[in-house]
């Protein structure tokens, strides 16, 4: 199966659940990697953003991903989220990360440092010459203070045989035109926003990275099959079912917001390592509401 085989369609950038004491849940881990699974999504991403990646070691990133490659079983593609805003530190995580079984890598533009674009470039670069495994690249300007744009974008896509999708949370369909019709046929654009994940298909992306699709991967997952299929009308109502939910979830900030879903629902605490924290009383009672709607 092809690299565009196994990343089109849904994937999730899913949670690491914890316990009261903020050491991770295993029991509830591997009760919701067979959820997702059993739910039919395509593939899901270890160690994203979603997954509380800045809060956790090296080390503790190396016992997750091992964890979810035992649990998953050869049953879905997996991606490791491995990035950073030291090109170097990358790049020997790179060397020093035992990544056997996993199809890809979802590293994410660098942080903090607000680099030009040609600094971006580089990094890419860099991580492309030094890569165990293909790359996926992640913009996410509201997380990391700089977007890459269309033109760095593009001259990686160009450049870097290693890179072959960009996971485009930037919000921007002026961008993800551009980066359309300029892009190498081989290379993906995956949405990295449920909210737009429909119009963005209609654009000519290959699917989505979700968050939502942690506590709704069925229906969020068929919903995306059916926008690849080119079937609007029937994906449209699932769409604006969620829309409320995907603001909510994102209102207070994420994961609190999807882990109270799934706490809700009986699959994980209403644990986050700090600084994240739960959401407050009043937002749990909008959520609540929601869910007694869907």
């Amino acid at each position: 199966m092809s690299l565009q085989q196994k990343f089109t369609g849904t994937g999730i950038a899913i949670i690491t659940p914890f316990n009261e004491d903020r050491s991770i849940d295993w029991v509830n881990f591997e009760n919701l990697i067979h959820f997702w699974i059993e739910n039919k999504i395509e593939y899901l991403v270890a160690i994203g953003t979603t997954g509380e990646s800045a809060t956790q070691t090296r080390e503790e990133e190396q016992e997750v991903f091992d964890f979810v490659k035992k649990i998953t079983a050869g049953r879905v593609p997996l991606v490791a989220g491995v990035g950073g805003n030291d090109t170097r530190e990358v790049i020997d995580a790179f060397g020093n990360m035992k990544l056997e079984g996993y199809d890809a890598i979802l590293s994410v533009s660098p942080y903090y440092n607000k680099p030009r674009q040609e600094g971006i470039y580089q990094h890419y670069k860099a991580l492309n010459d030094a890569a165990p495994l293909p790359i996926i690249m992640y913009n996410v300007p509201g997380r990391t203070g700089m977007s890459v744009s269309v033109e760095t974008t593009l001259r990686i896509a160009h450049d870097c045989a290693n890179i072959f999708a960009t996971k485009e949370a930037s919000g921007s369909f002026e961008q993800v035109n551009q980066i359309m019709r300029g892009k190498p046929d081989d290379f993906m654009v995956i949405s990295g926003d449920d909210s737009i994940t429909l119009p963005m298909i209609a654009c000519g992306a290959r699917g989505l990275i979700s968050v939502v699709a942690n506590a709704y991967p069925r229906e969020y997952s068929d919903m995306v099959r059916l926008c690849l299929a080119g079937k609007f009308e029937q994906a449209l109502p699932l769409h604006l079912k969620y829309l409320d939910v995907v603001d909510a979830l994102f209102k207070e900030g994420s994961p609190s917001g999807v882990k109270y879903v799934l706490h809700k629902m009986g699959y994980c605490k209403n644990s986050m390592r700090l600084p994240v924290v739960p959401i407050s009383k009043q937002h749990e009672a909008h959520i609540d509401q929601l869910m007694a709607g869907l």
